[in-house]
């Protein structure tokens, strides 16, 4: 996955190349500085240079759109390990509005758990499987939560899900057991006996019993 995530990387780098030099030949000088000054960031990795060269180079050009994304991206995974999971989110939550895809999802849904919260990682996984419904990782991600939460009927949905675009994945077949067992256990709970017959109300009861106070003698 690391080698996948560098040669991305490399690939918006070099769209980005071109981009300048298309710019350029179009005479948008103003836009192709600022992205070239975005490169010389991101090959710095000062994220926040590169971010606000992309920012002011996208606002001229669009197509500088991509190269935004993809800096903010990697500005969040610093704040990741940092841990400054709200930045992070909200450089994730930037580059999800520029273009939404399955992987950006599965991260700021890591960055949302790490804040526990729960129910808006567990919609970001939702959203990825919509985008990668083939990508067993975002089934076995979100059935996490699903246990958590104490979801079984669905978490056992979604490791049957992973199941079946691996079939001997350890870590579903380990969950699917752990969640057939709370199901089973569910099932076997007895209930309280039922009373045989209408519940007593007490405070009648008290009445009912009560000594009845004497009548006064009569007078002579």
């Amino acid at each position: 996955m690391r080698y996948t995530r560098f040669f991305s990387l490399l690939t918006v780098t070099l769209l980005a190349l071109l981009a300048v030099r298309q710019a350029v030949a179009q005479g948008n000088q103003e836009a192709a500085n600022a992205a070239k000054e975005g490169m010389e960031a991101t090959q710095g990795k000062d994220w926040n240079r590169a971010v606000e060269a992309f920012k002011k180079a996208s606002s001229m050009d669009e197509k500088y759109a991509p190269n935004l994304a993809a800096v903010l991206q990697q500005r969040a995974a610093v704040y990741v390990s940092q841990q400054k999971f709200p930045e992070a989110i909200g450089d994730y939550s930037q580059a999800i509005k520029i273009k939404a895809d399955g992987d950006t999802l599965e991260r700021r849904a890591y960055a949302l758990m790490q804040m526990k919260d729960y129910d808006h990682a567990l919609g970001d996984y939702t959203e990825a499987i919509k985008l990668e419904p083939k990508d067993p990782k975002h089934y076995l991600l979100r059935s996490y939560i699903l246990e958590l939460k104490g979801d079984v009927k669905n978490g056992i949905a979604d490791c049957d899900s992973v199941l079946k675009l691996q079939a001997n994945n350890p870590e579903a077949m380990s969950r699917k057991m752990r969640l057939q067992k709370r199901a089973q256990l569910a099932s076997q709970a007895t209930p309280p006996p039922m009373p045989n017959g209408p519940i007593a109300n007490p405070a009648l009861q008290k009445a009912a019993t009560a000594t009845p106070t004497p009548a006064a003698p009569a007078k002579p």
